[in-house]
């Protein structure tokens, strides 16, 4: 089992930035492939970014492109999202996520089997 709390996310003005993290417990955190995805109402989970296990393959959405930039430490637990030029069709609650074992990144959201609680980020205009 893997237990992911994201940090607090927030509101800011369009163009601001924002950085999240995911800090993860109960396995290897090295382990296990992450993502960021992100809902709004009545919509479906939104791929945002993936990692791999060591950090060195990243995907990225087509819309946080040149904009928005995952990272990983290992020896912390943790993920971050760091996010830049945001916007106000970024507001989302945005969610961690991980893939089981020993798996490749994935944009998938059925492809992740842990998720966090999620947190909001609302970007102003």
């Amino acid at each position: 089992q893997v237990q992911l709390v994201e940090s607090e996310g927030g509101l800011v003005q369009a163009g601001g930035s924002l950085r999240l993290s995911c800090v993860a417990s109960g396995r290897t955190f090295s382990d296990n492939a992450m993502g960021w995805f992100r809902q709004t109402p009545g919509k479906e989970r939104e791929f945002v970014v993936a990692i791999s296990r060591t950090g060195t393959i990243t995907l990225y959405g087509e819309s946080v492109k040149g904009r928005f930039t995952v990272s990983r430490d290992n020896a912390k637990n943790t993920m971050y999202l760091q996010m830049n030029a945001l916007r106000p069709e970024d507001t989302a609650v945005y969610y961690c996520a991980a893939r089981s074992a020993y798996l490749g990144v994935s944009t998938m959201n059925t492809e992740y089997l842990y998720w966090g609680q999620g947190t909001q980020v609302t970007v102003s205009s």
